[in-house]
């Protein structure tokens, strides 16, 4: 008979996803999973198969904490879509500061999977895509409301315009692990918003 398990697996889970989020994927060992989480080597494979099991658990976890907690602003009819935008952007810069390592941001899990593994590796890959749409989905729709109530006046369409801000927070998250500070990220979102107003 197989005994229980005597840990916290979300707790684990969510230890391994800030080692793979902070050193990435190849650059973290097993051993440092093991340090990261408390478990031995084999709680880890017993639970968790792979150290790429683990990882894509990890990236999952992180995807729907993330794009919920963006399309939760962007969504929010209370406010009308430029201050929902300029929320986004605010959530954005707020996280890159809570989350620095020796002076510098440690990013977006997201976009550093996406720069690390999306070109050899088709399961994150998969589940990077699904995650792009469901943010540009919502970039889309808020920016149509905002065009048809005249808020946003750019006349691109709102499908250039999405990808536009999703290009715009990935650059600013690169720059915050460049160590850029805020004034700097702040210069780069009211820069974007200005190319939409």
């Amino acid at each position: 008979m197989a005994r229980p398990r005597t840990f916290d697996e979300e707790r684990a889970l969510d230890a391994a996803m800030r080692e793979f989020w902070e050193k990435g994927y190849e650059a973290t060992s097993t051993q440092d999973l093991c340090v990261a989480t408390g478990l031995g080597r084999s709680s880890i494979y017993n639970t968790f198969s792979s150290k790429h099991d683990l990882f894509i658990r990890a990236l999952d976890r992180y995807m729907n904490g993330m794009t919920a907690a963006q399309l939760a602003v962007l969504e929010d009819e209370g406010r009308s879509v430029v201050g929902r935008l300029w929320t986004l952007f605010d959530v954005v810069i707020d996280t890159e500061f809570e989350r620095r390592v020796e002076g510098r941001s440690i990013g977006c899990l997201t976009v550093n999977t996406t720069v690390e593994l999306a070109s050899r590796d088709p399961k994150a890959a998969a589940m990077l895509g699904r995650d792009l749409e469901r943010r540009l989905a919502a970039l889309r729709v808020a920016i149509e409301v905002g065009q048809r109530g005249g808020e946003i006046s750019s006349a691109r369409d709102a499908d250039s315009l999405a990808k536009f801000l999703n290009a715009v927070i990935g650059g600013m998250r690169v720059s915050a692990q460049g160590g850029a500070d805020r004034a700097d990220l702040e210069g780069i979102a009211a820069t974007a918003m200005d190319a939409l107003v």
